[in-house]
């Protein structure tokens, strides 16, 4: 075998006060091809998954193209950066014998990317909860709309970073404890009506919106057109609505609200995570399938 095609999904990470630890993996796809190809020089990024790749498994290491083809905007708040790295090593995982399974692949892109937030559902898909190493993830139903406004600039993670303040107050730490862990009760028993009024934070988003000076208009008009709620997806500059109807409306209220600036999306959640696509050897599809299908920290769903 010398070319595999994985499909990664996008996510969304946050969702508000979730800061690095909440994400959801949507129906919004990049398609990563892998081929073994001499003397081949990989972009960086797929270059630096490739090496901590080899190292971890102690693997000889080859060459190998990339393409990417896919509706994953860059820079958008998305995780498209975690779509290359994480279709890099599935692709070279299964082209060397799946030696790691979907935990371990989800700790060496977390590695990469700095935080595990958008590497989490990614790779299990669903909506996921991260603490240090251990994942929780759950079904979304199809129920669940989310409406994303894409604005057409970008916003680079570590110069959102920057603009974090260092210490906040403690009130506002303990207000976003409680929203997070009514967010995550709310994902975990499918109760999405008490997801409305839990997606304030207090940690980032008020010190990002120095960057989308849109944001507190397009989270308000989103909620008053029937959102359950809207918060910045991960560092921006995409901004994500949850709704169990009306998504049409609300999508068409921020888009006002923005002026035009970008465009609307209308998805739901993807609960499968990365996966390879059909090759024509049945053999080594089913073997690469199954290890990326089924986790062995859960049950196949």
């Amino acid at each position: 075998m010398h070319q595999l095609t994985v499909r990664v999904p996008a996510s969304t990470s946050n969702l508000g006060p979730g800061f690095d630890c909440l994400g959801v993996a949507l129906r919004i796809y990049n398609d990563v091809t892998v081929t073994r190809a001499a003397h081949s020089q990989p972009p960086s990024m797929a270059g630096e998954a490739a090496d901590l790749f080899f190292a971890r498994t102690g693997r000889l290491p080859f060459s190998f193209s990339l393409s990417v083809r896919g509706a994953v905007p860059r820079a958008r708040g998305l995780g498209g950066s975690v779509t290359v790295r994480l279709g890099v090593l599935c692709a070279l995982n299964a082209l060397t014998g799946n030696r790691l399974d979907r935990l371990s692949i989800f700790e060496l892109c977390s590695q990469l990317e700095g935080h595990p937030d958008n590497a989490a559902p990614a790779v299990f898909g669903g909506f996921t909860v991260v603490q240090g190493q251990t994942v929780q993830r759950f079904d979304v139903s199809k129920r669940l709309s989310f409406i994303l406004l894409v604005p057409n600039f970008e916003v680079r993670t570590a110069r959102a970073r920057k603009i974090l303040p260092s210490r906040i107050l403690r009130a506002a730490a303990v207000e976003n404890c409680a929203s997070a862990c009514a967010i995550t009760a709310a994902f975990a028993s499918g109760n999405y009506l008490n997801l409305r009024g839990v997606f304030r934070d207090r940690l980032h988003q008020p010190y990002r919106e120095k960057l989308i000076p849109f944001l507190p208009g397009v989270i308000a008009a989103a909620e008053k057109a029937g959102a359950l709620g809207a918060f910045l997806s991960g560092s921006g500059s995409t901004i994500a609505a949850v709704a169990l109807h009306s998504s049409k409306k609300v999508a068409a209220a921020m888009a006002r609200a923005a002026s035009d600036a970008g465009r609307t999306i209308i998805t739901h959640a993807d609960n499968g995570g990365a996966r390879i696509l059909p090759i024509c050897n049945s053999d080594i599809r089913s073997r690469a399938c199954e290890e990326l299908r089924c986790p062995r920290l859960a049950p196949c769903n």
